[in-house]
């Protein structure tokens, strides 16, 4: 019992303290004093979870299971709202359910639309569209729009900008530009995508040693990361490495 009394001490104090760290003032403090197991379950599920990664992963795998049970929902969802009230913002969201969709030309279209007065520089639509232009083959098209985006704003989401770049200039063959911006995204990039990319860019130019380094990383550090879409880059890596033992 005395154990069970310190543990719930410590917990105690340790939402007590979050509480009071993050601003939410002495309301919280009191009840998870007043009712310690109440209360600290109460401050999780109210203020804590909501923010959580755990959180986010449950929306998403909520979603996922929506749109596997009605996959054309979201999509009809996002028509019938542009068709009602053609905002921008409105024609932006059905553009990007179009490019989750596959269906690009329509997304260009949509995008491209959407690029006028106020709104011809907005870098978020400029971003998407690149997307589009690259997804649909039109790769001379997608450098255009990433030179229109980094004239507009150079910093806007400037890891994600680059790795754009560096695979649009792979899809052109150019391959030392790609190269070039690959090595700057080395130490930036939050994620493995970039490394597998310059992996498979580089095994493609024959420099397979430095092609498995990056790929080893990957493997070497997969459990940094519990994000599905992280791991899926993590079984490429995988099998990219078992390709290359199995040809040895």
């Amino acid at each position: 019992m005395r154990v069970l009394a310190v543990l719930m001490g410590i917990i105690q104090f340790t939402f007590a303290a979050h509480a009071v760290y993050t601003g939410r003032g002495a309301r919280w403090v009191m009840i998870i004093i007043l009712a310690p197991m109440v209360g600290c379950l109460l401050y999780y599920f109210m203020e804590v979870f909501p923010q959580s990664r755990e959180q986010r992963q449950l929306r998403r795998a909520v979603r996922d299971i929506g749109k596997a049970l009605n996959p054309d929902g979201e999509l009809k969802r996002r028509t019938e709202e542009a068709s009602i009230n053609a905002s921008v913002d409105n024609r932006v969201a059905l553009a990007d359910e179009c490019l989750e969709k596959g269906m690009f030309d329509e997304a260009i279209r949509l995008y491209e639309g959407c690029l006028e007065g106020p709104h011809a520089n907005d870098t978020r639509t400029l971003f998407a569209l690149a997307r589009a232009r690259l997804y649909n083959g039109d790769h001379a098209a997608a450098l255009e729009v990433l030179k229109r985006l980094e004239a507009a704003d150079a910093k806007f989401r400037r890891e994600e900008v680059q790795l754009l770049h560096a695979r649009v200039l792979d899809a052109l063959g150019d391959s030392s530009g790609a190269l070039a911006h690959y090595e700057g995204l080395r130490d930036r990039y939050v994620g493995f995508e970039a490394r597998f990319r310059h992996g498979l860019l580089l095994a493609r130019l024959g420099r397979v040693r430095e092609a498995r380094e990056l790929f080893q990383f990957i493997d070497h550090h997969a459990r940094r990361s519990s994000v599905e879409t992280e791991q899926e880059w993590v079984r490429l890596a995988r099998a990219e490495l078992a390709r290359e033992t199995a040809t040895a």
